[in-house]
């Protein structure tokens, strides 16, 4: 947090991960009140969302996705970013699994961003402009890295961008997920004027993982930059 500081970054989103996250749906359940205080130690940085991926079996499933609904609203952060399932999974148990998380979610006042990804469901902007259209609410989490990169590659998006309630940012190219920022094929300009066109007001996060012999606090800065001078 402090890094990102320093790198004049005003906002966070905060991962909730079972596996490499800065806290676990797992911890938050069994003690929310020291996940709040965790996640308001943010070095000035306002939380924008919540990335939560739980790990659980189903009868404790839903359980950790309430709390970490209820640790959004504690600290007035409304989004949070869920993957969908695998490939191969049935549609119909995917639409009534997202319904549960909306409708949960909503108690808090906090809305579902659906990530679009490859290896997933939500790696067709097709299907994942029909499941938005079956689950009332369900927003989409959009990372335009996964229609460059992977089978959908150079897909058009534009039939989701109404969805749209949260972005993540990297460059990449059709053979790489991540790039040096500038080397790839992600047309930030052309989101940004999509995203205008939506009256979009929400945040543009960096999602950038650490990559050897790249200077990680370097590409951070750049990307911001390059935001900046699009907005």
């Amino acid at each position: 947090m402090a890094r990102l500081v320093d790198l004049e970054y005003s906002a966070v989103e905060i991962m909730v991960h079972e596996s490499g996250g800065h806290l676990k749906p797992s911890e938050v359940e069994a003690d929310l009140d020291r996940a709040i205080q965790i996640c308001r130690e943010t070095h000035r940085l306002t939380p924008v969302g919540y990335s939560v991926d739980i790990e659980a079996p189903e009868d404790r499933y839903y359980a950790q996705f309430a709390a970490c609904c209820r640790l959004a609203k504690a600290t007035k952060a409304i989004t949070l970013t869920v993957r969908a399932s695998e490939l191969g999974t049935p549609f119909n148990a995917e639409v009534e699994r997202l319904r549960e998380m909306v409708a949960l979610a909503a108690v808090d006042g906090a809305v579902v961003g659906l990530l679009t990804e490859s290896g997933r469901i939500t790696q067709d902007p097709a299907t994942v402009k029909v499941l938005c259209d079956n689950v009332k609410g369900l927003g989409v989490t959009l990372d335009p890295s996964h229609f460059v990169y992977g089978p959908y590659g150079g897909a058009n998006y534009d039939q989701i961008m109404p969805y749209v309630i949260h972005v993540r940012l990297r460059d990449s190219t059709k053979d790489q997920v991540q790039v040096r920022v500038g080397q790839g094929d992600v047309e930030y300009g052309r989101l940004v004027s999509q995203l205008e066109r939506r009256k979009y007001n929400r945040a543009l996060t960096v999602d950038l993982a650490p990559a050897p012999e790249v200077d990680q606090p370097a590409e951070m800065r750049k990307i911001r930059l390059l935001l900046e001078s699009l907005l």
